[in-house]
């Protein structure tokens, strides 16, 4: 079975002395940088893969998840191009961040530009697509939605925020947004504040998929759910195991202002409505996250995202059973579209 290769990037901005362990391979950080692991797939049918494929796909978890969430559709995509599936920061394999404030988009978008700076130098990039559920449609967002947006020449610079030096090669063409939209459903944010940075302890890994089974969506088979469990733990110090995430996430997404929803929910308007790239929204139906009328919304303004929605899955599809990732792999793998006339 295709499996990917554990690759980092270091990203400015300080890590936290609390960061666990990360492999002994993994780079060296200077003051005021972290590492940021990613995985990475090439599953070219001859077997020896292609980490030089012009096209890479580039797949972003959500809040309290990790890189490995994207395997199943990873494997169907890998033949076909370049997959890249970051842990972000203080999450997975991924170094946890001194400024727990730190954890919000514009840190994430600032890293993910030191990612495709470091994929580009190690190969031209001529197609890029994005996969975001959640909080990587979020960024996504946030990236597709400023067209002049640009890659850090110096991935280790500590200004590099937002991009400020050499364009993005190559704007990203399809962009997936899973289950998210600029209108977040506050129900759903206040189901995640209520599980999101608890402590908790398993002594396997069946009692964790059972127990981290409600904040997942959709029916599965038994197998599913131990897949998707596995990448969320690491060994706990006192025996068993634990989460893998910085529970420090929980402090950014609890301490925002009064009047702080309305001000993100407008600016993330704005970023939707100049988004260039053909859009695919994927949707539960039982969704608590982003509603009907968010999701039409989102079809009539802006890249006019065609909707696939998925009857008895909520927040959000975990895009491990044919039937969702079917709809993916058609839509970043169909030919361009020809111009009249």
């Amino acid at each position: 079975m295709t499996e990917p290769r554990l690759n980092y990037v270091l990203c400015p901005g300080a890590a936290s002395p609390r960061s666990p362990l990360v492999t002994l391979d993994a780079p060296a950080t200077a003051p005021g940088q972290h590492r940021m692991a990613y995985w990475e797939w090439n599953g070219e049918p001859n077997g020896k893969g292609n980490p030089a494929h012009p096209h890479v796909v580039l797949c972003v978890h959500g809040l309290s998840r990790q890189g490995r969430d994207f395997d199943a559709l990873a494997r169907a995509l890998s033949p076909h191009a370049r997959v890249v599936c970051p842990d972000m920061p203080g999450r997975g394999r991924s170094d946890w961040l001194a400024d727990p404030m730190a954890y919000a988009v514009p840190q994430y978008a600032a890293d993910i530009l030191s990612l495709l700076a470091q994929l580009q130098r190690e190969a031209p990039i001529q197609t890029l697509d994005w996969v975001g559920t959640s909080m990587g449609g979020l960024i996504g967002m946030a990236v597709c939605g400023q067209p002049g947006l640009c890659i850090p020449d110096d991935p280790n610079a500590s200004d590099q925020a937002m991009g400020s030096h050499w364009p993005l090669a190559v704007p990203v063409r399809r962009l997936v947004l899973n289950d998210i939209g600029p209108r977040i459903d506050a129900l759903g944010l206040q189901r995640i504040g209520e599980y999101l940075g608890q402590p908790v302890r398993f002594d396997t890994l069946e009692q964790a998929a059972e127990a981290l089974r409600p904040t997942l969506s959709g029916p599965h088979r038994q197998e599913d759910w131990l897949a998707l469990t596995r990448h969320m733990l690491r060994p706990a110090p006192e025996g068993g195991l634990m989460l893998h995430y910085d529970p420090d996430i929980a402090q950014a997404f609890r301490a925002a202002p009064p009047g702080a929803a309305a001000e993100g929910e407008a600016l993330m308007w704005q970023l939707y409505d100049r988004i260039r790239a053909r859009t695919l929204l994927l949707r539960g139906l039982e969704s608590d996250i982003l509603s009907a009328e968010t999701a039409q919304a989102m079809a009539q303004r802006g890249p006019r995202a065609q909707i696939v929605e998925f009857p008895g899955v909520g927040h959000a599809p975990t895009l491990v059973t044919p039937e969702q990732i079917g709809p993916v792999v058609e839509f970043l793998l169909a030919p361009e579209q020809r111009a009249a006339g």
